[in-house]
């Protein structure tokens, strides 16, 4: 079973895809938008992924608070599963997302990538935290 990882941004969703046995997550690619409330594009190009990738589960990374609080990132991030979940027909689960874009940032850095090269890759870099961290976690319950 395939699991999609995605990293919602206001301009970005970065992208990740598990292997075939739902052990390891690779990103994929970072999609772009112009405007953050222009997500038509968007859905599709997650919905053409999840089609050519033969996905059975989408997990988005859901932006809480360091305190825990739900702010108003997250609350578009609860409209955004829902469009996903209607567009796709697929179960969307959230995964909690704090500090994955710092690991992500942190694993570029450390890899000797240009800070004006990181902005292309970090959304994607996330996405693989946040779909690594489900599988996981998934895998460690033996579901």
């Amino acid at each position: 079973m395939r699991v999609m990882g995605l990293d919602f941004g206001a301009k970005t969703v970065g992208v990740a895809i598990s292997d075939p046995l739902g052990l390891t997550a690779q990103g994929v690619e970072t999609i772009t938008r112009t405007q953050e409330n222009k997500l038509r594009k968007t859905l599709a190009r997650i919905e053409t992924l999840a089609g050519k990738f033969e996905v059975e589960k989408i997990v988005l990374g859901f932006p809480k608070h360091m305190n825990n609080d739900v702010g108003e990132r997250a609350q578009k991030t609860l409209s955004f599963k829902e469009m996903l979940e209607r567009r796709t027909g697929l179960e969307v689960d959230l995964w909690d997302e704090r500090l994955t874009t710092v690991s992500a940032e942190r694993v570029l850095m450390e890899s000797g990538v240009r800070r004006e090269e990181r902005k292309r890759y970090i959304d994607k870099i996330a996405a693989v935290f946040i779909l690594q961290g489900y599988l996981d976690s998934v895998g460690m319950r033996g579901v």
